[in-house]
């Protein structure tokens, strides 16, 4: 079966060298000894991914075949369109590259913990380290599975040894091609493993909510062990999440992907992707403890002498990375499901000190947070930010999400109606005044407050509202001083607030009113 799929997708080669579904021990055992990586001192396999150290989204393209693809929002500036002829000349000379390598790896998983939902995957590379990482990322079936699981719903060619070329192909050095229709994904030029995860990730994007009326989300989920209640946490880099997710007191269910059906929240990864810089045991203990034998460690720099990882060096990338199965995590939930959400948690480090700590939203403020997808880059991490800028990402994940944003939104909101899911947005950034005025929230008060949110005591004391940001403040909080759930009153200038808190409430009416014209900001539905 596997030759035939591989000849009815135009790899014609001598199948003695295709190896299919290796354990991990033979991956590594070839990965090294083919030179493709080390071995750290912790058993890590650790990689260079060349010139690509992260995504690259000016590589990465759609197929655009007209009708066929008309539901991809193309309005986005995220998804850049290839016309069919190019997509196809570039991946019939992927596959001319791959059918003459000495070696290609196949490895079968499933995008989705829950087999009602999820799409099987075939990946086939030209190395042995992106065979580990995807085993890691995906799915992994049961040896039952594995007998019966004929043709794959999707199916990926990854071959970063093999360089575009403008002449040849029409696009370079690299391309990362999703053809929706097809079901096709094409990674050609760009060693970078994260390239295959995303573009799984978008094509699961774009068939759950067509196919299934499943909700996608790039979001964590865990789980109380005592209740199963289910908690999803949203959020970009800075927020927060991986640290509010990886709660000891509960289980973890995923760090990254998730779809949300009528059956409740399940993984559509079996690994997690962790970033590496400045990593410590004292402050990520179960993420420092995973990256083991087994693990795949990208772009982390080593010490020539021991092999010993020093993440806090950033000379490489500061976006060095290491991918582990989440057997690697002691406190998970084995089956990657969880019941149907009781809460969601958007997370957002406010630089502005603005934002209440914690505060309630109603589905209309919900749908439009999850639309808005804000946080704020700190004055000093890039190059020319003097002060807060405010960052925006629709669905707090906006580079992967190839529908028009409203059915996400739309789905959310139909979700948290049917179920009654209780919905807050959790500062986790500044109070008493901006970044190099005020002083970062506490860690210890925001788990007090998210611990609250989840187990239901924030809604004892009532709430009052907040007419600037129209949400919902807590009266009061176990474990959390009452004087800091009012952020105008930890400032020491509460007129110098009000402007601030008006300026940022006057970015995010701007910033909707540009991404969604036309839609009603009160009842959240389409202007006639």
């Amino acid at each position: 079966m596997i030759e035939t799929i591989l000849l009815e997708n135009g790899i014609n080669c001598d199948f003695d060298r295709v190896h299919v579904d290796w354990s991990p021990a033979k991956l590594i055992e070839h990965s090294v000894s083919h030179h493709e990586a080390y071995l750290t001192s912790t058993g890590s396999l650790s990689v260079s991914t060349g010139a690509f150290t992260g995504r690259s989204p000016e590589n990465r393209y759609i197929v655009d075949a007209g009708e066929a693809d008309e539901q991809v929002n193309w309005n986005s500036k995220t998804n850049k369109p290839i016309d069919e002829a190019t997509y196809k000349r570039v991946r019939k000379n992927v596959v001319r590259y791959m059918s003459q390598r000495r070696h290609l790896f196949v490895i079968r998983g499933y995008a989705g913990a829950d087999r009602q939902y999820a799409r099987k995957v075939m990946v086939v590379c030209e190395r042995a380290h992106q065979a580990l990482f995807i085993q890691n990322m995906l799915v992994r079936p049961s040896k039952d599975e594995l007998e019966v699981f004929g043709r794959p719903d999707i199916m990926v060619l990854a071959a970063p040894t093999y360089v575009c070329s403008r002449d040849r192909d029409g696009v370079e050095p690299a391309a990362v091609m999703l053809d929706m229709n097809g079901k096709q994904i094409v990674v050609a030029g760009t060693g970078y493993c994260g390239e295959i995860k995303k573009a799984v990730f978008t094509m699961m994007n774009y068939l759950l909510p067509i196919e299934d009326g499943v909700l996608p989300m790039h979001c964590s989920a865990n789980v109380d062990p005592d209740t199963g209640k289910t908690c999803i946490l949203f959020g970009l880099s800075g927020t927060g999440k991986t640290t509010l997710s990886a709660d000891p007191a509960r289980l973890l269910i995923g760090d990254d992907e998730h779809g949300w059906s009528p059956r409740g929240v399940f993984n559509i990864e079996g690994g997690c992707y962790a970033k590496t810089i400045d990593l410590t045991r004292e402050r990520e203990p179960d993420i420092y403890d995973a990256i083991r034998f087994g693990s795949v460690s990208e772009n982390v720099k080593l010490d020539r002498k021991s092999r010993a990882p020093i993440y806090s060096d950033s000379s490489i990338t500061e976006n060095g990375r290491a991918a582990y199965p989440l057997t690697h995590i002691e406190r998970v939930v084995e089956s990657g499901t969880g019941e149907v959400p009781s809460v969601v948690l958007f997370l957002t480090a406010d630089a502005y000190g603005v934002l209440p700590p914690i505060s309630r939203l109603s589905r209309e403020q919900a749908m439009f947070h999850f639309l808005t997808g804000y946080t704020a880059k700190v004055a000093g991490t890039e190059l020319g930010i003097k002060e807060p800028q405010p960052t925006f990402s629709a669905l707090f994940g906006e580079p992967f999400m190839p529908l028009d944003h409203m059915v996400y939104a739309y789905l959310l909101g139909e979700k948290i109606t049917q179920n009654d899911t209780r919905v807050y947005l959790v500062n986790t950034g500044w109070t008493g005044g901006p970044y190099g005025v005020g002083h970062r929230i506490a860690l210890y008060h925001t788990r007090a407050l998210v611990k609250a949110a989840q187990d239901g005591s924030l809604d004892i004391a009532g709430y009052k509202h907040n007419d600037v940001f129209d949400v919902e403040v807590p009266n009061e909080c176990p474990g959390v001083p009452r004087e800091l759930l009012d952020p105008r009153g930890t400032w020491d200038d509460p007129a110098a607030y009000d402007r601030a808190a008006a300026d940022l409430a006057s970015k995010f009416k701007e910033n909707f009113e540009k991404r969604y014209p036309g839609v009603d900001l009160k009842s959240m539905t389409r202007v006639r």
